[in-house]
């Protein structure tokens, strides 16, 4: 199993990089950050700094969207850190959350998704693309190798994360949640003529190592609420009852009455009072070390292949030590 940290890009940004510096010393192999341009600073901008500053971390967003840049912009954006620092990128991408709503938008449509992915991909893999009736490619980007990994929850986002793409991120650490997605992930590649054993495995969640589980249960509420902002959506579309997703996603949420943007992915926001503690306990990765590890060889044997921690939360430092000196060596 790999694994990785996901970063808010708050300033001071010297603090991003040396965090992602840290990480790669105790053995992450990723280093995500969001990817909200109005909430938190450019992140595009930082990874050319934990780049230069570390030499083996693969970095990119959790996730990006095909709303708040022109696609060719994103895939040269890729396509140049990866010139300048050795194909050491991946683009985690999705719809679209924090980083449309908070300019009153929307997030796209599966279509949508689906026609950026490809067109991100062709460019920032050195391949010629068509794009808005052009035939587009980069001159200088032909060593450029990029993957796309799909962020999903609804239905036929899991079909396109099967069907195109090279990675699925599940922002979640429930594992029965998570074993049904991965499934439906690789009945969609299976259908679409895919290897499903080619796609990568991503769960993504808060991860918090310490004893006063209290404290960290009200460190990681948040974390509900940023999943409930997609369950919304879900359930907007398809219904709560007879959901096209399992109910113990979708349940949840029956209290939530609204959300601040301006408290997104930050503990102690106040409204995620409707997350209940058994959702903060399936949700993250909660406890002692050996918590950790047992949980984490839970979703192992799903098929995750990537843990990717969340460090919105006051104990970043024991929680980066206990991975490094204790749970990724018994997950590897």
């Amino acid at each position: 199993m790999d694994f990785g940290v996901v970063l808010q890009t708050n300033p001071p940004a010297q603090q991003v990089i040396d965090l992602s510096v840290q990480a790669e010393k105790v053995g992450f192999s990723y280093v995500w950050t969001f990817d909200s341009h109005i909430l938190w600073e450019e992140p595009f901008v930082i990874y050319s700094q934990i780049l230069a500053k570390t030499s083996k971390v693969i970095v990119g967003p959790m996730v990006t969207n095909p709303a708040t840049r022109d696609w060719t912009v994103t895939a040269s954006l890729f396509a140049t850190l990866n010139e300048m620092y050795g194909n050491r990128t991946v683009c985690g991408i999705g719809r679209g959350d924090s980083a449309v709503r908070v300019a009153k938008g929307k997030p796209t449509s599966i279509a949508t998704l689906r026609e950026s992915i490809h067109v991100i991909r062709e460019l920032a893999n050195g391949r010629e693309v068509e794009y808005n009736g052009s035939s587009l490619h980069f001159p200088w980007g032909a060593a450029s190798s990029l993957e796309v990994w799909v962020a999903a929850y609804g239905p036929r986002a899991l079909e396109v994360a099967g069907q195109v793409g090279d990675g699925f991120i599940l922002q979640l650490a429930d594992v029965d949640i998570a074993k049904w997605m991965i499934t439906s992930v690789r009945d969609a590649a299976e259908k679409a003529g895919r290897d499903p054993s080619a796609i990568t495995f991503c769960v993504a969640a808060p991860a918090y190592v310490g004893d006063d589980i209290a404290h960290q249960r009200d460190q990681c509420r948040w974390f509900g609420g940023m999943v409930g902002n997609h369950v919304a959506d879900i359930v907007e579309r398809y219904g709560a009852e007879g959901s096209a997703v399992p109910a113990a996603l979708t349940e949840y949420i029956k209290e939530r009455q609204g959300y601040d943007y301006a408290e997104h992915g930050r503990a102690g926001n106040t409204h995620t009072q409707f997350v209940s503690d058994e959702i903060v306990d399936r949700f993250c990765v909660l406890g002692s070390t050996a918590d950790h590890v047992a949980k984490l060889e839970e979703l192992k044997s799903i098929g995750v292949d990537q843990f990717a921690a969340y460090l919105q939360h006051d104990g970043i430092q024991p929680t980066l030590n206990a991975y490094g000196t204790d749970i990724i060596r018994a997950l590897r």
